[in-house]
């Protein structure tokens, strides 16, 4: 790539005034042109088929920073990228000049606006000089009215949402994603609570164009992601490739000197092994996410005009948000195929985006093994109540949950906050009836990823309680995090009414869960007790560790009685579909004997005691010739659920979790997406730039090693929240 020899300076004065040296030299040098003039036009018209070496590029941007605020030349040649994208939306030709023109103008503007950014000293980067100097004559087609970032946002989001990806256009559209995100990217120089005054130029102008386009935007989005168009290998018609397909322009600026993306070729070379990859596909859903989690406060004078401060309303002053648009459109996007009469999209409320979910449903599936794919999936589940009710009335659910389960199955290769996701949009579909209903009539004909046994014609319900109470064993050994027992409890818990026909193996898994918390309580309860005999009191110190335990000690008790009420629930109104749970607790019921006094779980061993009574009282009366088998055993208890009654037990209240989010969902949200954007989009940001998350969190899949540690930033206790009925 650096091969080329070295070239005289970037002034070029003794050079031929066409050459793409020359013209580089001089876009990054002293002298202003104004937006008239015709050295634009050669700029962007010649293919810039440089191959300059990261220092070369890295000289080239510090150059440009020490000049831009006299020549405005990021400004000029965005607005020359404004005016080639709406030349490209207005024409159907491809190989029009305008295409050879944009792609040149994003290239460009994108190596320099990744530099100045990356290097600002401002808060509200000034540096980047977007505006034109007053002595600049502006041409009529230039609104006065209208900042550089919105006209030239507006013009990338038009193009994105009306042209369609083709052959031909496949570049300019990758190139353009990979530009809004270098654009986008002041966002890591800041926190992730924005305030009324805080300004991110580019992210301004994308939350203030108007609905239509904004629809339009993340309608093309989605499909692009839906789609997953591939880059055409065979195509003959890209100018900016010399012979043999190497790329040129300024080396494609990606190092941290200024390195920011990669050609599609480059990106597939080493991604080539990647059946389903598409780079236009995953910048695509990167940009989604970035916009849809973008919030922002409202300052005091917003508030003023909203809210009368003489109300005696507590809620009147919490904080207020900006609306978010993106977030809205993707909120209120709708089924293509549920109401084929409207073909405008029209809904009461105004336009709505239309998207063929039944596609949507199936990519995700093939895709959940991608951390964006789960966080996408998180964002629509939650915020998307028609989405959400299609998911629940699809009958081949196990499209979804499979790669779910897989993921939580494989915890120790994933980030901590991918399994938080995977867990809350578990408790979020576990939230419906028909759904738990559901998982237990879909049989798995093979689950070849669970490797400590062989689980053939498996429920699908039957699974996700093996695999939930798995992942509580592997966090009571490995992470020891009380966010994701209560997550995984939770879940068990909104299922346990509705458990039909539970596995043996399942039903061993749930009675193995009560021994597991019984013996870390038990523990507890020896460590707590030894200290108060160590300490009596007399030191700050001990007492403190000793209120650290009790703490710890009143949270597993809550985990046991849950788990108990799982139990009683599924007693309760499922006893006769569910002999082996029955076969379960007779097996294991020495571990429920010690805590049978204890004044929190007595009332509900009462009911798991009179139902062993019942069985082994009837267990008693059978006359058996030789050893006791499981399958008589089994036996026994079907013929004898038959007479099971359960007015003898006492009825709790059905325990009901739900999700919310917090108040502060952008202090998780907006980190853990730009964290996953810069471990898969090529976008390489300088670490001592970035403000928005600690520079010593790893940037790559954590594939090999165990599951990261929560950290500042981490899902658990800062974005997210359950709300538990008392």
């Amino acid at each position: 790539m650096g091969g080329v020899p070295s070239t005289p300076s970037f002034s070029g004065g003794a050079r031929t005034h066409d050459t793409a040296e020359y013209l580089i030299g001089t876009f990054i040098g002293e002298k202003s042109f104004p937006l008239s003039s015709d050295y634009w036009q050669k700029l962007l018209e010649l293919p810039l088929n440089l191959h300059w070496s990261s220092d070369r590029v890295q000289q080239a941007c510090l150059h440009f920073a020490q000049n831009n605020c006299y020549t405005r030349h990021l400004a000029k040649i965005l607005i020359h990228l404004s005016w080639c994208l709406q030349e490209c939306v207005s024409t159907s030709d491809a190989s029009s000049p305008a295409y050879l023109k944009a792609i040149n103008a994003v290239y460009v503007s994108s190596v320099f606006l990744k530099h100045l950014i990356e290097n600002t000293k401002t808060d509200n980067f000034e540096d980047l000089y977007m505006s034109l100097n007053e002595s600049e004559e502006i041409p009529s087609n230039v609104p006065k009215e209208q900042s550089v970032e919105h006209l030239v946002v507006n013009s990338v989001l038009n193009f994105l949402g009306r042209v369609d990806v083709s052959s031909d256009t496949y570049l300019l559209h990758y190139e353009l994603l990979n530009f809004m995100l270098v654009a986008l990217s002041t966002q890591l120089l800041s926190g992730p609570s924005l305030g009324a005054d805080d300004i991110h130029p580019f992210f301004d102008a994308a939350m203030s164009q108007p609905p239509s386009l904004v629809n339009l935007a993340i309608r093309k989005l989605l499909l692009n992601y839906i789609t997953r168009p591939r880059f055409p290998l065979k195509a003959s018609s890209y100018y900016i490739f010399s012979e043999g397909y190497q790329p040129g322009v300024l080396q494609r600026v990606g190092s941290v000197a200024a390195n920011l993306v990669l050609l599609p070729l480059n990106f597939l070379a080493s991604s080539s092994n990647e059946a389903s990859r598409s780079p236009l596909a995953d910048n695509s859903l990167n940009m989604l996410l970035i916009l849809v989690h973008y919030r922002k406060c409202l300052g005091m004078d917003h508030l003023k005009d909203k809210i009368n401060y003489s109300s005696p309303d507590p809620l009147a002053k919490e904080e207020s948000f900006f609306e978010n648009p993106y977030c809205k459109a993707l909120e209120n996007a709708r089924d293509i195929e549920f109401d084929r009469v409207d073909v405008e999209g029209n809904a009461p409320g105004g336009p709505v985006v239309r998207l063929p979910f039944a596609s949507l449903f199936d990519t995700l599936g093939m895709c959940l093994a991608d951390e964006t794919s789960v966080l996408l999936l998180y964002s629509l589940v939650h915020g998307n109540s028609d989405f959400l009710e299609y998911v629940l009335v699809r009958t081949d659910l196990d499209t979804l949950l499979m790669p779910l389960l897989e993921t939580l199955y494989n915890a120790p290769k994933r980030t901590s906050n991918q399994i938080y996701m995977v867990l809350i949009i578990l408790l979020i579909l576990s939230q419906d009836s028909s759904f738990n209903a559901s998982i237990h009539k879909l049989v798995v004909a093979s689950v070849p990823w669970y490797q400590e046994r062989v689980l053939h014609q498996t429920s699908l319900g039957s699974l996700m309680v093996i695999i939930l109470t798995r992942t509580v064993k592997y966090n009571l050994s490995k992470l020891r995090d009380v966010y994701l027992h209560t997550n995984c409890l939770a879940t068990l818990a909104n299922m346990a009414p509705h458990v039909h026909r539970l596995s043996g193996y399942a039903s061993q898994r749930l009675v193995s869960l009560f021994d597991m918390l019984a013996r870390k309580y038990n523990k507890l309860a020896e460590m707590k007790n030894d200290k108060m005999h160590m300490s009596n009191g007399e030191s700050k110190e001990g007492n403190s560790i000793q209120d650290d335990m009790a703490a710890e000690l009143h949270i597993y008790t809550d985990f046991l009685r849950i788990v108990l009420e799982i139990l009683n629930a599924i007693l309760t109104y499922s006893l006769p579909r569910n002999p082996e749970v029955v076969y379960a607790i007779m097996h294991r019921q020495e571990v429920f004997q010690p805590f049978k006094s204890h004044p929190r779980f007595s009332e509900l061993l009462d009911n798991i005691f009179m139902v062993l009574d019942f069985f082994n009282s009837r267990m008693d009366a059978q006359k058996m010739d030789g050893e006791w088998s499981v399958e008589k055993v089994l036996q026994v208890i079907i013929v004898n659920c038959r007479s099971w009654r359960v007015d003898g037990l006492k009825m709790f209240t059905q325990l009901r979790f739900t999700y919310e989010q917090e108040s502060h969902p952008e202090e998780f949200f907006i980190p853990y997406v730009w964290q996953l954007v810069l471990s898969r989009s090529g976008l390489n940001f300088s670490p001592s730039s970035i403000n928005l998350f600690p520079v010593d969190l790893p940037l790559q899949d954590n594939v090999d090693g165990e599951a990261e540690k929560p950290q500042k930033g981490d899902l658990k206790g800062n974005g997210l929240e359950i709300e538990v009925p008392v």
